[in-house]
């Protein structure tokens, strides 16, 4: 993920606790003590649009989204390349879904269809 991050061409900001500074390895990340500081990458696909990683574990990779910054159908658009340029170089799904419910996806890149996908029936969202 940092490897895309890097190559995209968005803006990003790495942050461990207020400070501010540069975009470690991923084997840097992973390899501190437990306990310690973990950072957050803030990535600017679009100067409107805010997403924010939180490496947590090399297995997943977790990251919020203000979905108030993305009202319409451009922003909606934007995201959906986001999940997928993610999922593509990953080759991974990437799934989304609301805060304290990650169990229940509502949203994803899933690489067998190339596209992002509705995984909520609207019904009962």
């Amino acid at each position: 993920m940092f490897d895309l991050v890097r190559s995209s061409g968005w803006a990003w900001e790495y942050r461990e606790g207020r400070v501010v500074g540069s975009l470690p390895s991923a084997e840097v990340v992973f390899a501190r003590p437990a306990g310690s500081e973990t950072g957050d990458l803030r990535v600017w696909p679009d100067p409107a649009a805010l997403v924010i990683f939180r490496p947590y574990s090399a297995d997943s990779i977790d990251f919020d989204v203000d979905l108030r910054e993305l009202q319409g159908q451009r922003r909606l658009d934007l995201l959906c390349a986001f999940l997928a340029t993610i999922g593509r170089r990953l080759g991974k799904p990437v799934l989304m879904a609301a805060k304290g419910d990650e169990e229940h996806p509502v949203l994803g890149f899933w690489p067998e269809a190339d596209r992002v996908v509705l995984l909520a029936d609207p019904r009962r969202v």
